[in-house]
């Protein structure tokens, strides 16, 4: 798993590494020569109160944390509020290229001395603003949703001075319209055309090298704030150049350069953490397409990555393209027709959408969060949200910026934006008697209970997280060591997953679907065409299956709906002849220019089951080995799983680390397991509702089992204090429930603290 970044909210934050392949297309000023009018305009710093040209400022505008940005568009006067983004970058971000020998030169810049903002402008409270300080400005200012502006500097061809600018009204800017990767029918512009008359191919000069590094930067600083949308946070933890030679092979085919890039990505993960890892090039795939990635790939060692082309000259363009790829990473579809209201398509529409155009999308529809929570909620993306290193993100402490920083035990914004009762926003401190602010192992202010479930397991390749009583976080995700059987012996864990035929089939055709016979999968897929194949090769043929690889091709059901439940996507039912017998085997067919950034959901999963101690993996069904797995559970002496962590995680009744002393299981990563804790929540239900009845039940039990006692004598035990020793040997000792104190009861089942008073009182809780 990649290393987390949280904001004090609670939301996670993606560690990306970006990488760019050579040829580049480095569009600049030029791109923008009669294409589009502007006009003119000289922005000024505002320092002490006075306006000043940038040019006089290069070396000290660079170290500005904030600062103020005053301009002219279109006669009005506008004041930029400008806030260096000071996680962009992570500490120990580094900057790769190869040199001449084709050997890696790695060059490990200051994280905190960049000249990329994020801000918004005086007046207008719906404003945003992504801005490069970079040799000149150049960036997005947002005044609302119907007014947008892009500024960059003038071509020097064009200008005697350095400090005029050309600023732009969006709308007018050339539209480039595509569906899901693809253009608009109606868009008579050729993108390749266009493409080779404006972009400059990169040169081996160090200038030019700079200026394609900087160029990353304006769009990953794009991408962090699309994703702030989500309450994601983008915190860039590398940046590798291939200015030599292609570390993986790239060609016109997106779904051949995507996997091939994946499959070298786990290479580049051992010598570089990262959550994710998106690759940026200048060439063109196959008809339109602009970028591919895994559905719910995220955090996943083979999938959590992406492929993009930068098509547009605005860095937002890319930067919306990789938005859009990450988004279906985090398990995000494209949006329905309704989804989404935050945006109308002369606004640029919603992220997911699966037609985009200029204006690009600068916003996820709220369809969009509810499957990102969903997500979360099953477990998926986890590297994102395990408990943040102290001091990870920290490059000058300020309270009131929303991150916890050294110093600080919570920081919930400004005064004016702090929604957090359980924080002082003046002093970024807890409230008295607070112990939390927020976190899954945080209620009501305080910390919840050790043994309290706060992640469940998720399918049969997950396992349960608990609270540990010290931490407002739940512990890292974990989940059973790839290899572990499952679905009855039909499947072998994956990256947490249990791919079977049986399920995918489920997926893509409905509840009553189920995989076709194996002579389904021998002939459709020998055939090597559209309809059965074994992948596709760079050229666009497709590649008919080897008789032992056939079940790792296109995936033959039977059964289900008559419509597939995957968008864009048609039934292909083929007849094949068993001795006397006609089988039916249905396959999906993705329609042509139709989720074209996703890979062909027809295909069976990698990590399948395809035989005895044998798995799918890049079309073909290859032998693979368990040693590491028989290993770990050799550890655990029979009475317990191995979780990814290469731990035992013991059965109920074994403790850890080695299942060989009781306990109440879990292991060393779960955070302790208390008896029936995942069963709390709804005994604490059940007790609500019975817990009014319990003194009239007791009393008709006592005098039921003893009638030689008065009635007075049972009234008078039921109502003495259950907690004394008095009334554990009254007369009505006897009575079953007679000793149950409802508020100790409330306690400790739930997992959850009562709610704290932080209004009314300094650490004193009211009775509920």
């Amino acid at each position: 798993m990649g290393r987390g970044y949280r904001r004090t909210s609670g939301s996670p934050a993606l560690g990306l590494l970006l990488l760019l392949r050579l040829p580049w297309q480095v569009w600049g000023a030029e791109a923008f020569r009669g294409n589009t009018a502007g006009e003119p305009v000289i922005p000024h710093w505002v320092l002490d109160g006075r306006p000043r040209h940038m040019v006089t400022l290069e070396e000290q505008v660079s170290k500005l944390e904030v600062g103020l940005v005053a301009l002219k568009a279109e006669g009005q006067g506008l004041l930029l509020e400008l806030e260096k983004n000071h996680r962009l970058l992570a500490p120990g971000y580094t900057e790769t290229h190869y040199g001449p020998d084709r050997q890696p030169v790695v060059l490990v810049p200051n994280h905190t001395d960049h000249c990329h903002y994020h801000g918004r402008v005086r007046g207008f409270p719906d404003s945003w603003v992504v801005l490069s300080t970079c040799s000149g400005m150049r960036g997005l200012i947002i005044l609302s949703s119907n007014a947008s502006y892009y500024m960059h500097p003038w071509s020097a061809e064009d200008s005697k001075d350095f400090w005029t600018h050309k600023i732009f009204w969006m709308e007018r800017l050339l539209s480039w319209k595509g569906a899901c990767g693809h253009r608009d029918p109606g868009d008579k512009r050729d993108m390749a055309s266009l493409s080779q008359a404006t972009r400059i191919r990169f040169l081996t000069q160090h200038r030019n090298l700079n200026h394609t590094k900087q160029r990353l930067l304006e769009v990953a600083n794009y991408v962090d704030q699309i994703l702030r949308t989500l309450d994601i946070q983008v915190a860039l933890t590398g940046l590798e150049v291939w200015t030599e030679q292609d570390r993986s092979r790239v060609t016109s085919d997106a779904n051949a350069t995507l996997w091939a890039f994946l499959q070298w990505r786990r290479e580049l993960w051992a010598r570089r953490p990262h959550d994710s890892a998106q690759l940026l090039t200048g060439r063109a795939f196959q008809g339109a397409t602009v970028g591919l990635a895994p559905v719910e790939g995220m955090c996943h060692a083979e999938s959590s990555g992406g492929v993009s082309t930068d098509h547009s000259e605005l860095p937002i363009g890319a930067a919306a393209t990789m938005a859009h790829e990450i988004g279906h990473s985090l398990g995000l579809s494209h949006d329905r027709n309704g989804c989404c209201v935050e945006a109308t398509a002369e606004q640029g529409g919603c992220v997911m959408a699966a037609a985009t155009g200029q204006p690009f999308p600068r916003v996820f529809s709220a369809c969009s969060r509810r499957q990102l929570r969903a997500y979360f909620r099953k477990g998926g993306g986890a590297c994102l949200s395990n408990a943040p290193d102290s001091g990870l993100l920290v490059p000058r402490a300020r309270c009131g910026n929303g991150f916890v920083e050294e110093g600080e035990e919570c920081d919930c914004g400004t005064g004016q934006e702090c929604l957090d009762s359980c924080c002082l926003a003046h002093n970024c401190s807890l409230r008295a008697g607070a112990q939390c602010t927020h976190g899954d192992c945080c209620a009501y202010c305080l910390l919840k209970p050790a043994g309290a479930l706060c992640r469940r397991a998720v399918g049969d390749c997950d396992l349960p997280e608990f609270c540990t009583g010290t931490s407002p976080y739940c512990p890292p995700d974990i989940y059973l060591l790839d290899g572990s059987p499952c679905a009855s012996g039909r499947g072998y864990c994956r990256d947490g997953a249990c791919p079977t035929l049986e399920q995918q089939c489920r997926q893509l055709w409905g509840p009553g679907s189920r995989p076709a016979p194996e002579a389904c999968f021998q002939v459709v897929n020998s055939a090597g065409d559209a309809h059965g194949n074994c992948g596709q090769r760079g050229d666009g043929s497709f590649v008919p299956c080897a008789q032992r690889d056939a079940q790792c091709g296109k995936l033959q059901c039977q059964g289900g709906e008559q419509s597939a439940l995957v968008p864009h996507t048609a039934p292909v039912d083929s007849t094949v002849h068993l001795g006397s017998r006609e089988l039916t085997c249905r396959g999906a067919f993705v329609l042509p220019g139709a989720q074209l950034d996703l890979p062909d959901l027809g295909l069976v999963e990698s990590g399948t089951q395809c035989g005895p101690r044998m798995v799918c993996q890049e079309r073909r069904c290859q032998n693979t080995t368990f040693q590491e797995l028989e290993l770990c559970l050799a550890a655990c002496h029979g009475h317990g799983v191995c979780n990814s962590n290469r731990n035992c995680h013991c059965s109920p009744g074994w403790a850890p680390p080695s299942c060989d002393k009781p306990g109440f299981g879990g292991s060393v990563d779960s955070g302790p397991v208390q008896p029936e804790s995942q069963d709390t929540f709804t005994l604490a239900v059940i007790l609500s509702f019975l817990l009014p009845l319990l003194p009239g039940a007791g009393l008709a039990w006592c005098c039921f089992q003893h009638p030689g006692l008065h009635l007075q004598q049972c009234l008078s035990g039921s109502r003495r204090d259950p907690m004394s020793s008095r009334s554990r040997h009254s007369s009505c000792r006897d009575c079953p429930l007679g000793s149950v104190h409802p508020m100790e009861l409330g306690l400790t089942t739930t997992g959850e603290p009562r709610p704290l008073d932080l209004e009314n009182s300094a650490g004193t809780q009211e009775p509920p």
